[in-house]
């Protein structure tokens, strides 16, 4: 078999201006999801070249289904004081919660700087120094890679979080390994699921696309299940165009567990559920557990992003209110 040769290509031949030509690139859709995909945070725009006083930050963002604001910064060139300096200078300007500086090339000098902001400033602040390469086979044409030179150790902050909150126990200690490790697993198998920060907790959430409602994973220790809910805060409303639309959701989820349709009266809140053994004390069982919540979140997040409203309406007014179900 006969391989190809990969040959890097210098970024300027490619982008001849950071901001006409850079900038815009990374603005489309689909190039700042792979930025997104390989830091581990969903981005939505908001806006290029942002003011900031009388600077401008080359694109301000957000994370999806939270709002805490994102900068960008673009940098084509070898990593300098100035542009570090412009970083922490837009991050206090828009009270940003994530910095996220590309560069060509990293100095060493700079990496410990981002190590360090990372390892003092608490778990709101995440700075990503990120290398950004063009590579090409033959007369390919090419290929954008974005590789993290430095992100925030999630770990170490939420012990450092918890244990100033109170004492970490055995059983918080190992939540929180729980939930680390299928964050790690989630991002090789389900990608476009993003995951949040862990903390030790029993319960995770995972946003799907909409405000009013999200899933809520939680691992049960004292019952040895693991739990994938979509969780509804505050729409009994909702809770029933759901229920009408029952068969058809149980159908395009395609699960083999059961689901539990709690309305729970005399609550705000209403959930939907299905359950999955294992045992929280031996970790060997965790990979299973890993991959049935990654796989269930996965369908709850396309199935319940879907407008149910409009196919709940279509079916009060006599028609069955069916399409297909979209592909994952």
């Amino acid at each position: 078999m006969k391989l190809g040769k990969l040959t890097r290509v210098d970024l300027r031949e490619y982008w001849k201006h950071e901001a006409l030509d850079f900038t815009r690139w990374l603005a489309e859709p689909e190039n700042i999801e792979l930025l997104s995909d390989e830091v581990g945070v969903g981005i939505q725009i908001t806006q290029t070249e942002a003011s900031v006083g009388r600077f401008n930050v080359d694109i301000l963002a957000e994370e999806e289904n939270t709002g805490r604001k994102i900068i960008i910064e673009n940098q084509l060139e070898v990593t300098d004081h100035s542009h570090l300096g412009q970083l922490i200078t837009y991050a206090a300007g828009l009270e940003a919660e994530f910095v996220v500086w590309i560069v060509r090339e990293v100095r060493e000098e700079h990496r410990q700087a981002v190590d360090w902001l990372n390892e003092h400033t608490d778990e709101q602040i995440n700075f990503f120094l990120v290398a950004i390469e063009l590579w090409q086979i033959e007369n390919s044409p090419p290929a954008p890679k974005f590789a993290v030179i430095s992100r925030p150790n999630e770990w170490k902050r939420s012990v450092r979080t918890s244990t100033q909150d109170g004492d970490l126990t055995d059983t918080k200690t190992k939540q929180l390994e729980f939930w680390q490790q299928l964050k790690e697993f989630a991002a090789t198998s389900h990608p476009e699921l993003k995951l949040r920060t862990p903390r030790p907790q029993h319960w995770f959430d995972v946003a799907i696309g909409r405000a009013d409602c999200h899933v809520s994973l939680v691992a049960d220790s004292r019952e040895d299940k693991v739990r994938c809910e979509l969780y509804i805060p505050d729409s009994k409303d909702l809770y029933q165009t759901f229920l009408s639309c029952k068969d058809e959701i149980e159908k395009q989820l395609g699960i083999q567990e059961s689901l539990e349709w709690q309305e729970l009266p005399g609550k705000k809140a209403s959930r939907i559920r299905a359950l999955h053994g294992f045992r929280f004390s031996d970790a060997s069982t965790w990979e299973s557990a890993f991959a049935w919540l990654t796989d269930t979140t996965s369908k709850f997040r396309r199935v319940f992003a879907n407008d149910w409203t409009r196919r709940s309406s279509q079916q009060a007014a006599g028609g069955d209110g069916v399409t297909a179900a979209p592909q994952p």
